[in-house]
This record gives C-alpha cells, sequence and structure tokens, in this order.
C-alpha cells in the first residue's frame, strides 16, 4: 500500500541499533516511508499484514525465528509485500531457504546506504535482487540426482498427508489450508507435524524446498 506514492516500508531486526539506523536512513527520502518496525517473527507476523507495506526488510536470524518464515507467512496471506531478506553472513542455506519462501532480495547488512535504498526501490518496483549465479545454483540442487519422486518417503504419506505437503509448498499457512481443506488449523498443525516425521525434516521451509525439488524434476 502506497501513501501519497512513497515506498511504504516495514523493519524487522532484533537488534535496535541495526533498526534505528535503517529507519533513519530511509525516513530522510522522499519517496519511502516506514510504517512500522519490530524486533520478533511473533510480532511482525502480526504488524506487517496490518501494516501491508510495499517492502519487508527482514533479518534472517531471529530470537524467537526465522526471516525466512516470516516472509513466507506473510505472503502467503498477501502476495503483494515484497520482501527483502538482511543478513550478516552469507549463507547457501538461507539463500536456498529465502528463493523457496517467495524472497525478492537477499543482501548482507555490509551493504552501503545507497546500495540498501536501491534495493528496496528495485523490490517495491517488482524486480528480483537474487544473483542470478546463486539462483541458479539453488536450482541445481532442486535438480540434484537424488530423485525425489523416487524417494520412498512420499509412499509413507497418506493422501491427505500429500495434499497437505503440495499446499505447503504453494507457500500456505496452517490456517489458510485449514481453510482450504475445510479442517481445523489445529488438525492442520497435527497433519504437518507427522508428515514431517515421516519425511525426516524439521522445518516447513526443508518440506516446501522438497515440494520444490519434485516440481522441478517434473520439469
Amino acid at each position: 500500500m502506497r501513501k501519497e506514492g512513497k515506498i511504504t516500508v516495514f523493519l524487522l531486526d532484533d537488534h535496535e541499533v541495526v533498526r534505528r539506523g535503517v529507519h533513519e536512513m530511509l525516513s530522510v527520502e522522499d519517496d519511502i516511508e516506514v510504517v512500522g518496525e519490530s524486533g520478533t517473527a511473533t510480532d511482525a507476523l502480526v504488524r506487517i499484514p496490518a501494516t501491508r507495506p510495499d517492502v519487508a526488510i527482514l533479518d534472517v536470524r531471529l530470537p524467537d525465528g526465522s526471516g525466512v518464515e516470516v516472509c513466507r507467512e506473510v505472503r502467503a496471506l498477501d502476495e503483494s509485500i515484497k520482501c527483502l531478506m538482511l543478513t550478516s553472513y552469507a549463507d547457501d542455506e538461507a539463500l536456498f531457504d529465502a528463493i523457496v519462501a517467495g524472497a525478492s532480495g537477499y543482501v548482507l547488512k555490509a551493504i552501503r546506504g545507497n546500495e540498501l535504498l536501491s534495493a528496496v526501490r528495485d523490490v517495491a518496483a517488482g524486480r528480483s535482487l537474487l544473483d542470478p549465479v546463486a539462483t541458479a545454483r539453488v536450482l541445481e540442487r532442486l535438480r540434484d540426482g537424488h530423485g525425489a519422486r523416487n524417494d520412498d518417503r512420499l509412499a509413507a504419506l497418506t493422501e491427505q498427508e500429500r495434499r497437505i505437503l503440495d499446499l505447503i509448498g504453494e507457500g500456505l499457512t496452517n490456517r489458510a489450508i485449514g481453510e482450504r481443506l475445510h479442517l481445523a488449523e489445529k488438525t492442520i498443525k497435527n497433519y504437518v507435524s507427522g508428515l514431517l516425521s515421516k519425511l525426516g525434516m524439521e522445518r516447513r521451509s526443508q518440506a516446501a524446498a522438497y515440494v520444490a525439488r519434485l516440481q522441478a524434476e517434473r520439469r
């Protein structure tokens, strides 16, 4: 949502000094307005959908979760919100998760101020900042020879679990999956726990990446 033609931005970082610095840098720009900020994933998941920013700048590592999970949950609710991941470390695993979650960009905190401003404007305009080489590497991982389609673990899933796994791959939250299948959110949570256990996974992001690999192998 734009206010008076400005790009609206939400900041999520557990370090107040970082948040304040980015806030001040963005606020002096005529075409950018900071509409909210948070230091925890839990708070951000409430406030980002409420403020509906054009761009959410999300720290990857948070004390109560991950900015990647916030990205996935937020975009499942509102795909118009673009997510720009901000991290201190170049981490292939986090980049992999961010691409699968639907992030528009992934930048290091060492980025120069003018480069971050350009990144915000580019992401708001619908452009992707994900490095083509890194993205290609991730897609190669999706297509590597592990043979997800022939994975015996899939055979262990019930038809309902397979359906829910596909919806996780679409980025839907437990609530959204429940609405799609006309089941209670708590019931979906139980299904998700069960299918993750059968697949030998701990996180939804792993399941989403697994589905992406399945889709890549079908192409």
